[in-house]
């Protein structure tokens, strides 16, 4: 029989309601019974002791914020009765925790992937148009539509453009940052090829795009200036006919699964990612990263009140360095702007059940299992060749669209994308969304591809339901399921911009 709340840790002072409770139904805790004052929706939580104002919440057995009245056992605990405990800079101290290093001894999966010249293995095959400049979105998008109708290969996945509305008017970082994403998605694996599309006159040349690529295949690589040609949209079909009779030619083969990247991400989070979605792809994170796979961390932000724990497992004292800077930049990011560094939890979180910043980081940070961090990257920055896997953090934003981006552009060629509340939103590579919830699975099936909502409907085994999900991924990455994003054509980007507009 499915209890009708969880509690995740034992030092935890809060269970989380898996359905609607109403007042005066009963729960169990260390034997004693206790009634509900009120009524308490799925995913919030209720008191199991008397809590006193000023005392500590505890969920997931860390402190989530402290209790700003006197809280009574059997009572909701939500926004109107807990408060974040979190400030602005802290000092840290790095207490490594003991890991045994111990790879995985089973032989390792493969999986059906593209084998490109920089040693990069892509899941998919197909040809992307990146946009200097928002001007030419358009063109690109009908560059691209054309483009589909005409060449078709049993080895094709498509052309794509990915519209945005930066290239021009910007200055420093904001066009350095831009320069740097783009370059990053002509260097992702899963393009076969690139037309980079300018139009003549942005701040974002082609030529200086060009340069700051690295080491990709050139052969795979066309460019051409709107401004320059006639008739662009038939200059790119010809350059994208360029492309496409190398590209049809690419072959899937067997590859190991420590050359898969993989990015995870959380969206529209509820009271029970933590404990379903995010702590599953926490598996999986485990799972790649002891085949030697590599998987991005990133969401800044929705690490700060966890950033400890993500801190004491940096492999040495100069990725935990790395860490401390990321952190406390990105708080001074939020400062410098006069915003505080704690208001994160949205409308749609708080609604799911989730009231603090430390709530929703300490569930967001399980998508990195319990995995050592092996690297710590900027943003723009691409994994190194020869990165040696594991779990690696990239300093993005929280936004859905800004990070998923740059963990594609950084190599991911794969992202799983977990939810509580739902997103049609996809992106360039191909997005594995899994619910924390039965009832959105079932609502959105033309969005959602896996539901970890079975381990709260059923005695459903987490070690299980990871071994299903992760042959999932194999088969994804094989190109034997199309994900959602993919069969809907949400495939989208975003590029962080905080600098002036010329």
């Amino acid at each position: 029989m499915t209890l009708k709340y969880r509690k995740i840790h034992d030092n935890d002072n809060v269970v989380v309601a898996v359905e609607k409770l109403t007042a005066g139904e009963k729960i169990l805790s260390k034997g004693i019974e206790i009634t509900l004052t009120e009524e308490v929706n799925k995913g919030h939580k209720i008191a199991i002791d008397n809590i006193k104002a000023g005392e500590k919440i505890i969920k997931y057995g860390h402190v989530i914020g402290h209790a700003i009245r006197d809280i009574k056992q059997g009572e909701w605990v939500h926004s109107h009765n807990l408060k974040t405990d979190l400030s602005d800079l802290v000092e840290y101290q790095y207490n490594p925790v003991k890991y045994n290093n111990i790879k995985n001894t089973k032989e390792a999966p493969a999986f059906s992937g593209y084998k490109r010249m920089n040693g990069k293995a892509g899941t998919r095959n197909e040809i992307w148009i990146i946009n200097t400049v928002g001007c030419v979105n358009t063109s690109a998008e009908r560059i691209a539509k054309i483009a589909n109708e005409k060449f078709k290969s049993e080895n094709f996945d498509g052309v794509f453009s990915f519209s945005h509305p930066y290239g021009c008017s910007q200055l420093g970082d904001d066009l350095r940052n831009t320069q740097k994403i783009l370059a990053g998605l002509i260097n992702n694996p899963n393009a076969g090829g690139a037309l980079i599309l300018g139009l003549g006159c942005e701040n974002n040349q082609v030529s200086s795009l060009l340069s700051s690529i690295g080491n990709t295949d050139s052969e795979r690589i066309r460019s051409f200036n709107s401004q320059d040609v006639g008739d662009e949209i038939e200059t790119g079909i010809n350059k994208i006919e360029e492309l496409f009779e190398i590209v049809k030619n690419d072959k899937r083969e067997e590859l190991p699964i420590s050359e898969l990247v993989i990015g995870v991400k959380c969206g529209g989070s509820d009271g029970f990612s933590g404990i379903t979605a995010n702590a599953l792809v926490g598996r999986i994170t485990d799972i790649m990263t002891s085949y030697g796979g590599t998987v991005l961390l990133t969401e800044v932000p929705e690490m700060f009140g966890a950033e400890q724990q993500l801190m004491n497992r940096a492999k040495d004292k100069d990725t935990y360095n790395k860490i401390v800077f990321m952190i406390n930049d990105f708080k001074k990011y939020f400062t410098g702007h006069n915003q505080p560094v704690y208001e994160n939890p949205s409308p749609g979180n708080k609604e799911g059940g989730l009231t603090t910043l430390e709530e929703k980081s300490l569930g967001a940070i399980q998508k990195g299992g319990t995995s050592q961090i092996t690297r710590v990257l900027d943003y723009g920055e691409v994994i190194p060749e020869a990165s040696g896997g594991g779990l690696i953090l990239l300093k993005a934003p929280g936004n859905d669209g800004v990070s998923s981006t740059a963990m594609t552009a950084s190599g991911a060629a794969m992202l799983l994308f977990t939810t509580g509340r739902g997103t049609p939103l996809g992106f360039p590579v191909p997005t594995i969304k899994i619910s924390s919830n039965t009832d959105i699975y079932n609502k959105k099936p033309n969005w959602i591809d896996f539901n970890a909502g079975r381990l709260l409907d059923s005695e459903e085994d987490i070690n299980r339901l990871a071994d299903e999900l992760f042959k999932f991924i194999i088969d994804t990455a094989s190109g034997k399921i199309k994900t959602k994003n993919e069969l809907n054509g949400y495939k989208e980007i975003a590029i962080w911009k905080e600098g002036v507009t010329l």
